[in-house]
């Protein structure tokens, strides 16, 4: 079974400083129909004015992913990390029991879009903790890069649950295939670009939830980047 989820269909708002697309349930979009996939709670896209950003705030129990299409975002929180996210960079957090964070726009010109992923922990009360990693074009062009892990195989973030991610630019008419073990699930999503999962036509900021199927098979119609999620 695949359910689509179009980018129209998402939840929206435009705060002038933060224009935002939930892919799920998130601050005042409520959808009792949208409240995640699996392990996957948050998928969000965000693009964030020059200048501006998210005043600190704090996380508990939640493993938090965030990737930089366009633009930089600067971090800072409470276990005395300070690192500005770029464009193929990822970067991990771990909330565990507790942490408080800020994430601005350091630009005076140029907007940030970054799509922020949260998912449930498999344990909770855990320490928190922060990684953040480059990951080459050229290990994503036309294959599937494992840029998360819950072991950190293969140089990825180690993830605190039971799921993979995969990070994949595609040129037009290149295709790529995954295995979905048995009773396992799988979530695509376009970040930019045109393809097909399994046949169906996805575009940009369109995702996909993929269950009882054997595999998942992408095909790139335009150029295009794509994040697959592999969960338990």
């Amino acid at each position: 079974m695949i359910d689509i989820r179009k980018a129209d269909q998402r939840g929206h708002a435009d705060h002038g400083w933060l224009d935002t697309y939930h892919t799920f349930s998130f601050g005042t979009y409520h959808d009792p129909e949208q409240m995640g996939f699996r392990s996957l709670r948050v998928m969000n896209e965000d693009v964030v004015a020059p200048g501006q950003g998210f005043g600190t705030h704090p996380h508990r129990d939640m493993e938090i992913v965030t990737y930089v299409l366009e633009g930089a975002l600067e971090h800072r929180d409470s276990m005395g990390n300070g690192e500005v996210l770029r464009p193929g960079e990822f970067q991990r957090m771990s909330a565990g029991t507790g942490i408080t964070h800020s994430e601005f726009n350091p630009s005076s010109q140029e907007s940030v879009h970054l799509y922020q992923i949260w998912l449930f922990p498999r344990e909770k009360g855990v320490e928190p903790s922060y990684e953040q990693k480059t990951f080459d074009e050229a290990e994503r062009a036309n294959r599937l890069r494992l840029v998360a892990s819950p072991d950190a195989a293969e140089g990825s973030l180690r993830i605190g649950q039971d799921a993979s991610i995969y990070l994949s630019n595609l040129e037009r008419e290149k295709d790529l295939r995954r295995a979905i073990e048995p009773g396992r699930h799988a979530w695509v999503q376009v970040l930019r670009g045109a393809v097909t999962v399994n046949g169906i036509d996805l575009e940009t900021s369109d995702g996909a939830a993929i269950s009882g199927e054997s595999d998942v098979r992408i095909v790139a119609t335009q150029p295009a980047e794509v994040m697959v999620f592999d969960l338990s």
